[in-house]
Protein backbone atom coordinates (compact mmCIF):
# COMPACT_ATOMS: atom_id res chain seq x y z
CA UNK A 1 0.00 0.00 0.00
CA UNK A 2 2.29 2.72 -1.32
CA UNK A 3 0.99 6.25 -0.84
CA UNK A 4 3.90 8.20 -2.34
CA UNK A 5 5.91 6.97 -5.31
CA UNK A 6 9.18 8.73 -6.10
CA UNK A 7 11.32 8.75 -9.20
CA UNK A 8 14.04 10.79 -10.86
CA UNK A 9 17.10 10.20 -8.72
CA UNK A 10 20.43 9.32 -10.21
CA UNK A 11 23.99 10.39 -10.89
CA UNK A 12 24.76 13.81 -12.28
CA UNK A 13 27.81 16.02 -12.66
CA UNK A 14 28.21 19.21 -10.67
CA UNK A 15 26.34 22.02 -12.37
CA UNK A 16 23.79 19.65 -13.85
CA UNK A 17 20.09 19.24 -13.21
CA UNK A 18 17.64 16.59 -12.07
CA UNK A 19 13.90 16.56 -11.53
CA UNK A 20 12.43 14.42 -8.80
CA UNK A 21 8.80 13.33 -8.92
CA UNK A 22 6.49 12.26 -6.11
CA UNK A 23 3.15 10.79 -7.16
CA UNK A 24 0.33 10.36 -4.66
CA UNK A 25 -1.91 7.30 -4.61
CA UNK A 26 -5.34 8.50 -5.63
CA UNK A 27 -5.51 11.60 -3.46
CA UNK A 28 -3.66 14.70 -2.42
CA UNK A 29 -2.57 15.99 0.94
CA UNK A 30 -2.66 19.56 2.17
CA UNK A 31 1.12 20.02 2.33
CA UNK A 32 4.17 18.29 0.94
CA UNK A 33 7.86 18.50 1.61
CA UNK A 34 11.10 17.22 0.21
CA UNK A 35 13.65 16.09 2.76
CA UNK A 36 17.15 14.83 2.28
CA UNK A 37 19.67 12.95 4.34
CA UNK A 38 23.34 12.57 3.58
CA UNK A 39 25.52 9.93 5.24
CA UNK A 40 26.51 11.02 8.72
CA UNK A 41 24.18 14.01 8.69
CA UNK A 42 20.73 14.70 10.07
CA UNK A 43 17.70 14.67 7.85
CA UNK A 44 16.81 18.17 6.72
CA UNK A 45 13.86 19.80 5.04
CA UNK A 46 14.73 21.07 1.57
CA UNK A 47 11.46 22.53 0.32
CA UNK A 48 7.76 22.62 1.18
CA UNK A 49 4.59 23.41 -0.73
CA UNK A 50 0.93 23.80 0.14
CA UNK A 51 -1.33 22.01 -2.32
CA UNK A 52 -4.15 24.52 -2.50
CA UNK A 53 -2.29 27.82 -2.68
CA UNK A 54 1.06 26.57 -3.90
CA UNK A 55 2.93 28.48 -1.22
CA UNK A 56 6.55 27.37 -1.14
CA UNK A 57 9.51 27.57 1.18
CA UNK A 58 13.14 26.55 0.77
CA UNK A 59 16.18 25.85 2.82
CA UNK A 60 18.81 28.54 2.46
CA UNK A 61 21.24 26.02 1.01
CA UNK A 62 19.04 25.38 -2.04
CA UNK A 63 17.22 28.68 -2.48
CA UNK A 64 17.58 29.95 -6.01
CA UNK A 65 18.61 26.54 -7.33
CA UNK A 66 15.71 24.23 -6.43
CA UNK A 67 12.04 24.67 -7.27
CA UNK A 68 9.18 22.70 -5.76
CA UNK A 69 5.90 22.53 -7.66
CA UNK A 70 2.76 20.44 -8.01
CA UNK A 71 0.63 19.20 -10.89
CA UNK A 72 -3.04 18.94 -10.01
CA UNK A 73 -3.88 16.78 -13.02
CA UNK A 74 -1.28 14.17 -12.10
CA UNK A 75 -1.44 14.50 -8.31
CA UNK A 76 2.32 14.81 -8.38
CA UNK A 77 4.86 16.97 -6.58
CA UNK A 78 8.14 17.82 -8.27
CA UNK A 79 11.51 19.04 -7.16
CA UNK A 80 13.49 20.65 -9.96
CA UNK A 81 17.14 20.77 -8.97
CA UNK A 82 19.47 23.00 -10.97
CA UNK A 83 23.10 23.97 -10.53
CA UNK A 84 23.68 20.88 -8.46
CA UNK A 85 26.64 20.74 -6.11
CA UNK A 86 28.45 17.77 -4.59
CA UNK A 87 27.04 18.74 -1.20
CA UNK A 88 23.56 18.07 -2.59
CA UNK A 89 24.38 14.37 -2.62
CA UNK A 90 21.86 12.61 -0.39
CA UNK A 91 18.84 10.37 -0.28
CA UNK A 92 15.82 12.53 -1.06
CA UNK A 93 12.43 11.78 0.44
CA UNK A 94 8.98 13.08 -0.37
CA UNK A 95 6.67 13.51 2.61
CA UNK A 96 3.03 14.48 3.00
CA UNK A 97 1.34 16.25 5.87
CA UNK A 98 -1.47 14.55 7.75
CA UNK A 99 -3.19 15.17 11.05
CA UNK A 100 -0.07 13.78 12.71
CA UNK A 101 2.51 15.79 10.81
CA UNK A 102 4.79 14.70 7.99
CA UNK A 103 4.13 11.02 8.56
CA UNK A 104 3.50 9.76 5.01
CA UNK A 105 6.78 9.14 3.22
CA UNK A 106 8.09 7.92 -0.06
CA UNK A 107 10.72 5.24 -0.31
CA UNK A 108 13.53 7.68 -0.99
CA UNK A 109 15.56 8.25 -4.13
CA UNK A 110 19.31 8.68 -4.19
CA UNK A 111 20.94 11.70 -5.77
CA UNK A 112 24.69 11.66 -6.34
CA UNK A 113 26.47 14.75 -7.63
CA UNK A 114 30.02 14.20 -8.80
CA UNK A 115 32.76 16.83 -8.91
Amino acid sequence: QVQLVESGGGLVQAGGSLRLSCATSGRTFTRYAWFRQAPGKERESVATISWSAGTTSYADSVKGRFTISRDGAKNTVYLQMNSLKPEDTAVYYCAAWTLFGYDVWGQGTHVTVSS
